[in-house]
This record gives structure tokens, sequence and C-alpha cells, in this order.
């Protein structure tokens, strides 16, 4: 999400302009989106957009400067589809009371929420509400379809832990379903364009390079995960060579202990040190005894959400959510 963008949508509510929200901005609104709930549908943005008053510029006003600061937030929705249902819910035996009303109102809400559990919002909200305004944190809304007459969304206003995958092989494509399923940004790489199709890959972004040898022409970020999983084996030396040279937060290689032996001196070889060798998760992924490529990606992405998870929260962050777990 820009600042630029929130900053313009504020800026217009503030003058009493009207606004129209996109789905490429809000994409929790999506024509896909939709295919899973109804409810939030572009038409539902578009009803939303039309409420919209000077009121809510705070919402956008605050987002904006989350997004100026690099603080984990979001811009959440509650989607309002029977009014009269949505207040008069009530909790059950086995929730934690929130008192003798569901959501404070039957209308549509835009609203602000951090990982600090900041809320801004325009209306007032009941504790009901701000119970699913947190949950946005855990994003999508953890329990976005708890209570009938509503639902809640979200999008982000932080970036994508970007995940690149070397190789286009079998576990590739499941790695990549999964990744993209769970938040991750991928971009596949290989050296023949057969494996690297669109239907193998949907949604990834897809590098063919001429060898691979050529990657180093490409740039990483320190924030990103690399994953070399060519096909074959083949070319994971000159994989872990290239991360390692990207000073990549994570860096996994599959493969048996015979088989690293060789990597590694190959590596070696190309001016790896030892340490950096050691920095290479091997094998990749979780163990749990998965063996077939899905099986595998389900290894290989649970690590991958562990290492998102501590690359974005403090140990005192985590400990805290852990203890809370029991």
């Amino acid at each position: 999400m820009r600042k630029e963008t929130l900053e313009s949508i504020a800026s217009d509510l503030r003058t009493g302009r009207s606004v129209n929200l996109s789905v490429e901005d809000f994409p929790c609104f999506s024509e896909e989106a939709a295919i899973e709930d109804p409810r939030t549908s572009p038409e539902a943005l578009a009803r939303i957009s039309a409420g919209l008053t000077a009121k809510d510029a705070c919402v956008f006003e605050r987002a904006a400067r989350a997004v100026e600061e690099g603080d984990m937030a979001w811009v959440g929705f509650k989607v309002v589809d029977n009014a009269s249902v949505a207040v008069s819910n009530v909790d059950n035996d086995v929730t934690k009371s929130y008192g003798t009303i569901g959501s404070a109102d039957g209308y549509d809400l835009v609203f602000f929420c951090n990982d600090a559990k900041e809320v801004v919002a325009a209306r007032d909200y009941s504790a009901r509400d701000f119970f699913q305004m947190k949950d946005v944190t855990r994003g999508p809304s953890m329990h976005n379809d708890q209570f009938e007459g509503l639902t809640w969304a979200s999008v982000p206003l932080f970036d994508s832990v970007k995940v690149w995958l070397l190789g286009a092989s079998d576990v590739a494509v499941e790695t990549a379903a999964l990744a993209r399923h769970v938040g991750f940004e991928v971009e596949v790489v290989d050296d023949d364009a057969s494996f690297l199709s669109e239907e193998r890959f949907p949604g990834c972004k897809r590098t063919l390079v001429s060898s691979f040898d050529d990657l180093g022409s490409m740039r990483a970020n320190s924030s990103d995960c690399v994953c070399v999983l060519t096909r074959g084996h083949m070319h994971d030396p000159e994989g872990c060579v290239w991360a390692i040279a990207q000073g990549v937060r994570y860096v996994g290689m599959m493969g048996c202990k015979g088989k690293n032996g060789r990597v590694h001196d190959l590596c070696v070889d190309a001016g790896m040190t030892e340490e950096q060798w050691e920095a290479i998760k091997r094998p990749i992924g979780l163990k749990f005894g998965a063996k077939t490529p899905a099986e595998l990606a389900i290894s290989i992405v649970a690590e991958l959400v562990d290492v998102r998870y501590r690359q974005r929260y403090s140990q005192e962050a985590r400990e805290k959510h852990d203890a809370s777990l029991w």
C-alpha cells in the first residue's frame, strides 16, 4: 500500500470529495475474494466507498503514518449484510463474553488497526467489534465469520516477505502454491521455459535465465528468503553461492547428506567460506518425515512461516504470544 494513495483518500474525504476505493489497493474485495465470500465483492467495496465521509479521513491518515513508520498495521473493514442480526448476536458458552450486544451498529465500517492493538475508527465500536478488529492483525481476520450478519476483511500496510524458489521442480510447484496461500511473495527462477509456466506457477513472478551461472545479474533484499530447489539438484551449488552472496535472511537447500557433501565442495571451490556454508539450512524445512513434493512443501513453508515470525516479532513479543497459548 502506498502512503500517497492513503493520503489522497484522506484529503478527498476531508474536502468533501467522493472517493472510490479500488480493488487494486484493497484486494480483499476482489472477484477472487468474492468467490469465497460474496459479501467481499467489488460491489461491496463500492458501497463502502459511497458511505465514507469526512469523519473517516482519520483512518486513512493514521494508515498513511503507519506506512511511513514501517508499522505492522492494517486497514480493516466491517462488512454488514444483515444489520439486525449483526447487532443482536450474542456469545455462547464457549466464547468469552463481550456483553449483551453484538456489533455496535448495523453499518459498514472502515478502521485502522496495528499489531499493538491500536484501533482508529470514525464511529464507536462494541467490545465484540474490538475483539474482531484486533484479530485483523492475525490477517486476514482470524474470526471474520464467527458471528452472523457481518464479516471482516483487511489489507496489510506492510510489504510481504519475498521467497525466491531457485528451480522449477515439482517441490517448487507445491511450495509456491502454499507459500502464496500464507501470504508470501514468490519468484521462481529456472533455465527451462517449459517448466516455468503460468500453469505450474500461477500468480508467481517467473524469471527465465539462460543459465544458472547468470544468477549474479539478479538482486535480492536482506529480508528475502531463498529456497534452493533446482530440478534434480543439478544447479544447487550456483543457487547456494548466489543466495549467500545476496545476504538474505534465510537460505535452505534440499538434499541428503551425501549430495550435500558434493555441493559443499563445489560451493567452497566457488569461494564460499565454511561459516557461510553452515548458514545454509540443510536439509530445508521442518523435520517430520515429509517425503512427497506436497509433504516437503508443507515442511518448507512451515519453516518459512517461523522465519517470518521471528523476523517480524521481538523475542519478548514471541514469548508473550507463546505464553498466551497455554
